[in-house]
């Protein structure tokens, strides 16, 4: 069952002082169905669903399908929907949307233009990506600050807005490093989408 929550700096600074699995742990007994777990099963997204699994019994697990995934992420979303008893949920472009995009300017767009990139993007990724928040008060995803230097200042815990509602964004694993990513996943065996 999920509490009301204020959310404040308070709060938000206490987040940020927890480790990865008191942080997940936190989040799913807190907000209950209204937390899931964005992903596209890169290393530190099976690290985030493996932690989860072990401290919920019921979690959400999200992922963008645009439709156009390689074969191998398919497998892979397969693979962690068998292997933790979960259905992932896939929140995929608008149907009429995407044929209008692709009848007026063809399937491969997003090469002729950086405009038409970003309308395939927006159709393709962002709007099936607020669909997916509008469900939720608590976005748990995978970023590390060591991933790109425009990451380099990502908390664990921050809040966005969406339409004028705040959501509480959680970033556990924002401090570890990619050998440690890579060694919990070796020490457990977890799955995860090599592309």
């Amino acid at each position: 069952m999920t509490k009301t929550i204020e959310i404040n700096q308070a709060l938000v600074d206490k987040l940020n002082a927890m480790r990865a699995v008191e942080l997940i742990e936190w989040a799913l007994t807190t907000f209950g169905s209204r937390a899931a777990i964005g992903t596209s099963f890169q290393l530190t997204g099976t690290v985030i669903i493996d932690i989860a699994s072990k401290k919920a019994d019921n979690f959400r697990v999200f992922t963008i399908d645009t439709l156009r995934l390689h074969p191998e992420t398919y497998k892979i979303i397969k693979k962690v929907e068998e292997r933790y008893g979960i259905e992932v949920e896939r929140f995929k472009p608008d149907e009429k949307k995407l044929k209008q995009m692709i009848d007026r300017f063809g399937e491969y767009l997003f090469f002729t233009d950086k405009a038409k990139q970003e309308y395939c993007c927006e159709v393709r990724k962002v709007e099936p990506n607020v669909q997916a928040i509008a469900t939720l008060d608590c976005w748990i995803t995978g970023l590390r600050k060591d991933q790109s230097s425009y990451r380099i200042d990502v908390k664990k815990a921050m809040v966005i807005s969406d339409n004028d509602r705040q959501i509480l964004k959680l970033n556990p694993l924002a401090d570890w490093d990619k050998d440690r990513v890579q060694k919990y996943i070796d020490d457990n065996n977890l799955p995860y989408n090599e592309l």
